[in-house]
C-alpha cells in the first residue's frame, strides 16, 4: 500500500529534527541573513547524507505528483540545493532532467539552462521544479522565468519544506505559478508536540512566529 504525502511528510519532520536539519530555538532565536530573529533554522543539505532520506523525500515528491495528477515531461532542479533532490525524483519517474543556472556562463557555450543539448527543446513542455526550501520564493522565481524564457511551460515548483510565509504566496500568484511543499510548518509542529522535544511555553512561542513570523523577533531585539 503506497503512502500518502503527509504520513511521509510526518516521516520526514521526525527525521529533520533527529538529524538537525531542522532546528527549533524559540527560546533563543536565530538571527537570520535578513537581520530578523527566527526561532527556526532549516538545512536540507543535510538529508544527503542518509540514503534512507534521500528516497523518503523522493517518494513523498512522488505521492505529491500522483495525488495532485501534476503532469510532466522534464524535471527540473533548482540551483544548488533542488538539484540532488531534482535528479533523483527524475530518474525514479524515468524523465529529463535539467537544471537552471544562476547566471549565465560567460564562457564555452554560454549556457543558461544545463542538462539540455538545445534549449529549443523545452518548448512546449511542461516542466515540473524542485526546490529544497521555499522562504520568500525569490530564487524560486528567478529559475522559474528563466525556464519560462526558454519556451517551457512551468507553474508548479514542489519544496521538500516551506515556511509558510505569506509573500511566498502572494510572489508564486503574480508569477501565475503555484508552490506545493511536501513539509510544512503546521505538519512539522504536529510532529514536535506529539514528541517530548518542546514543552508547552516553547509550542506557545512557535504558534505565535507561525502567525507573525517577521514581527515575532521585536521582543527578542528589545531585550537584546
Amino acid at each position: 500500500m503506497r503512502e500518502d504525502s503527509k504520513d511521509i511528510a510526518r516521516q520526514i519532520a521526525a527525521a529533520a529534527i533527529r538529524i538537525k536539519a531542522v532546528k527549533l530555538q524559540p527560546d533563543n532565536p536565530f538571527t537570520w541573513a535578513s537581520g530578523y530573529k527566527m526561532p527556526i533554522y532549516n538545512d536540507n543539505r543535510l538529508f544527503l547524507f542518509y540514503p534512507e532520506y534521500r528516497s523518503l523525500i523522493c517518494s513523498g515528491f512522488a505521492a505529491l505528483i500522483r495525488e495532485r495528477d501534476i503532469k510532466a515531461d522534464i524535471i527540473a532542479g533548482t540551483p544548488t540545493a533542488g538539484i540532488p533532490h531534482g535528479i533523483l525524483l527524475a530518474e525514479r519517474l524515468g524523465k529529463p532532467f535539467i537544471y537552471p543556472r544562476k547566471s549565465q556562463k560567460d564562457h564555452g557555450m554560454q549556457n543558461k539552462i544545463e542538462g539540455i543539448p538545445d534549449t529549443s527543446l523545452l518548448k512546449g513542455k511542461r516542466v515540473l521544479m524542485i526546490e529544497d526550501l521555499i522562504s520568500t520564493g525569490g530564487s524560486s522565481l528567478e529559475a522559474l522565468e528563466t525556464l519560462r524564457g526558454a519556451g517551457a511551460d512551468v507553474d508548479t515548483c514542489l519544496s521538500i519544506f516551506s515556511y509558510g510565509f505569506q509573500k511566498a504566496e502572494d510572489c508564486f500568484h503574480q508569477a501565475g505559478a503555484e508552490y506545493i511543499s511536501l513539509l510544512t510548518f503546521d505538519i512539522l509542529l504536529e510532529v514536535v508536540e506529539a514528541s517530548a522535544y518542546f514543552n508547552k511555553t516553547q509550542i506557545e512561542l512557535l504558534r505565535a512566529w507561525q502567525l507573525s513570523p517577521f514581527e515575532w523577533g521585536e521582543r527578542f531585539s528589545k531585550e537584546g
